[in-house]
């Protein structure tokens, strides 16, 4: 059975590996064992906590092939982003200037150095196994996500976003960062995105410009991919579209690639959980009920999600398959949160 969980610390060297392998452009995911081991205590020290408000926690989820103990996915969910270190974007606006006596109007895009969503709650670090890419296991990595927003809505702060992957060319050099951040940082792409990823963002404080920035001015090739995905991220965007999320001119600052959101209340999968108690456990093959749900056990320190079928009573309980039940942690009286 297909299971997410909360990554632990015996997960690291299966992390590693995964961050090995998606390359540069997802600074989440650092190929850097210590990162790693910081960021997974982190995450359980998350978990662990009775936290009532957003104050920066992680909470880091794998997802384990349970029949062979194979961690086959990763997502995540940033609370709080930039309440300990800055947190930066690139606002694109448009700049009109218009000339009576030439009679001429320029229309220019502007990129701005902004923090605009400090205090929001990122979504981030999608993977998923390509042999596991099959059998809607990318759909219940995404959208569980938001059944732990609806869990534990106290946690999340307003609005839900997400920076997708940007463009980069065959041999993984993003036109935008070559033209661009190069220029002030005197770093390659996957120098950059390391330091990110293991020292955080205080060398981009320390030297980005904070004037407007003409997007006019750089080459085609850069101006080009501002605001587009990376080929591997756009499935997860179509995802995240179909939930509500939508761009509105934010970008990220290394590979410019776009930062979509949407308020919690407004994303489908929250607006659809429904919650119920567990009456009866049966024998899997009893539940008749083809349609497959994501369930969770709305427990924060041992948060599981499952994506299997349930009989839907009319008294308003649920009957549970015993291998779902067992693999979320659940007995009979127990309340679960599920979508369709």
């Amino acid at each position: 059975m297909i299971v997410i969980r909360p990554a632990k610390t015996s997960d690291l060297n299966c992390l590693l590996e995964i961050s090995m392998a998606t390359g540069s452009g997802m600074s989440s995911m650092p190929s850097d064992l210590n990162s790693w081991a910081a960021k997974i205590k982190k995450s359980e020290e998350s978990f662990a906590k009775q936290a009532s408000a957003p104050e920066g926690e992680i909470y880091f989820m794998v997802m384990e092939d349970s029949e062979t103990s194979k961690i086959v996915g990763t997502t995540a969910i940033y609370a709080g982003v930039g309440l300990d270190q800055p947190f930066f974007s690139y606002k694109v606006s448009k700049l009109v200037s218009f000339s009576k006596g030439l009679d001429k109007k320029n229309q220019m895009n502007v990129l701005h150095l902004v923090n605009d969503f400090t205090g929001a709650t990122e979504i981030g670090s999608l993977f998923l196994d390509k042999d596991y890419r099959k059998n809607g296991n990318g759909r219940f990595l995404s959208r569980g996500r938001f059944l732990m927003i609806s869990d534990f809505p106290d946690r999340f702060g307003d609005p839900i976003f997400a920076e997708m992957r940007g463009w980069q060319d065959e041999e993984g050099r993003s036109p935008f960062w070559e033209h661009l951040g190069r220029k002030f940082f005197g770093l390659g792409f996957e120098n950059a995105d390391f330091m990110s990823s293991v020292k955080g963002n205080q060398f981009i404080a320390d030297l980005m410009p904070r004037h407007p920035i003409y997007a006019d001015l750089l080459p085609t090739s850069a101006q080009e991919v501002i605001g587009e995905p990376h080929g591997a991220s756009a499935p997860a965007l179509r995802l995240l579209e179909k939930e509500g999320f939508r761009k509105s001119g934010y970008v990220d600052i290394f590979d410019g690639g776009p930062t979509v959101h949407c308020q919690s209340g407004n994303i489908e999968t929250i607006r659809n959980v429904q919650t119920r108690k567990v009456s009866n456990l049966v024998e899997d093959r009893e539940i008749t009920d083809t349609t497959r749900y994501i369930i969770s056990n709305r427990s924060s320190n041992d948060y599981r999600l499952v994506n299997q079928s349930l009989t839907l009573h009319q008294d308003g309980t649920v009957f549970m398959g015993r291998a779902s039940a067992k693999a979320l942690h659940v007995s009979i009286g127990d309340t679960i949160t599920y979508v369709e």
